[in-house]
């Protein structure tokens, strides 16, 4: 395992994880249901294939939450301080086999590391938040292709649209 990729943890220090990749893409995500799960205006998480994260240290619990899609999200909380580290959609594990963890970037050691490469669901953005213009603005969704590399598509064999 490199040191060289990020590293992370929840607040009271228990669940510790490591990247073993770099991750696919990095979203902020301005959706309703990401400003009310994160208590915030916004959800930055980090793509990146399940098999690619690793809990070094702790416990963790797993919640099943709504989404949007329907079909649902497991967040990965600590065990001790119940800090959302990681969640899982159901949708993108079954109709693509290929499991992908949205890593929160709070929970980075290095937060200031994981820019977005792109902001999503910006028609929800809320009116006091100002967005870069050097990045991809979306009113909704995107096509895949359009945004990711190719090498990033190819880590997952699909062309089809996550969550």
């Amino acid at each position: 395992m490199s040191n060289s990729y990020p590293q992370g943890g929840c607040s009271c220090g228990q669940a510790r994880y490591q990247l073993k990749e770099t991750p696919l893409i990095v979203r902020a995500c301005h959706c309703r249901m990401c400003q009310r799960l994160s208590g915030s205006t916004n959800a930055i998480n980090l793509l990146i294939e399940a098999k690619h994260v690793d809990l070094v240290q702790g416990e963790t619990t797993e919640m099943l939450m709504p989404a949007p899609s329907g079909h649902g999200q497991v967040i990965t909380r600590c065990k001790n301080c119940r800090v959302a580290i990681w969640s899982n959609y159901k949708r993108f594990s079954t109709v693509h086999g290929v499991l992908v963890s949205f890593i929160r970037a709070g929970t980075l050691d290095h937060p200031e590391t994981a820019a977005p490469d792109v902001h999503i669901f910006t028609k929800y953005k809320l009116p006091y938040v100002v967005l870069p213009d050097a990045k991809p603005l979306f009113k909704e969704f995107y096509d895949l292709p359009e945004v990711w590399t190719q090498p990033n598509l190819d880590r997952l064999k699909c062309g089809a649209q996550p969550p």
